[in-house]
């Protein structure tokens, strides 16, 4: 697969349940440091709340995840948080639920289903969009084969991510990991073709 799902936007949701509110955020994150950078921004802002659980997913190949309960009974909130994501199958995302306790315990059934409506209330106010997984190509050439090497870019479209031309050429492109094969094998016939 060289396609996965994630969300551009910050989504919001709510739950109430026995005077207790569960506020979610779901967030486009693509490292551990923005998600730590994000958790303590939430610690910050509701340091009055009981409990800040938060589940997270990373990478194109949904590898690297994590779920935290902060103190509420193991496996009632960051699970049912992953939960959700995971239902949606989507990566490059975090979800923080903060909750504000009401004084009536919910108890474990309770809590899933608290943690999991509040996740799935975020993803719903947000956007999920497809996208590519990229693989990057560098090539160097003559300046002369230029003409050859922008045809070839024209007819494929990958995404240029730097170019530098003097009497040596250099591009940097990204295009999708299915097709990276194919234009790294053009491009090296375009520019050792003999004269």
């Amino acid at each position: 697969m060289d396609e996965y799902k994630t969300i551009e936007k910050t989504g919001e949701g709510f739950y109430s349940e026995k005077r207790s509110k569960f506020l979610a955020f779901a967030h486009h994150v693509t490292t551990v440091d923005e998600v730590k950078e994000l958790i303590d921004g939430y610690r910050k802002k509701f340091y009055d709340a009981r409990h800040v659980c938060y589940a997270y997913m990373l990478g194109a190949e949904r590898t690297e995840f994590r779920a935290n309960d902060d103190g509420e009974p193991s496996s009632t909130a960051g699970k049912p948080i992953l939960g959700q994501i995971n239902s949606h199958e989507l990566t490059d995302i975090m979800i923080v639920v903060v909750r504000y306790y009401g004084g009536v315990n919910l108890g474990m059934g309770g809590l899933i289903v608290a943690y999991r409506t509040a996740a799935a209330d975020a993803i719903a106010h947000t956007e999920i969009v497809v996208k590519q997984v990229e693989e990057t190509v560098t090539i160097q050439f003559d300046y002369t084969l230029m003409n050859d090497v922008m045809r070839i870019v024209k007819e494929m479209s990958p995404r240029i991510v730097s170019q530098h031309f003097d009497n040596t050429c250099e591009m940097t492109l990204a295009i999708r990991k299915n097709d990276a094969e194919t234009l790294r094998n053009r491009l090296q016939k375009a520019i050792t073709k003999l004269p």
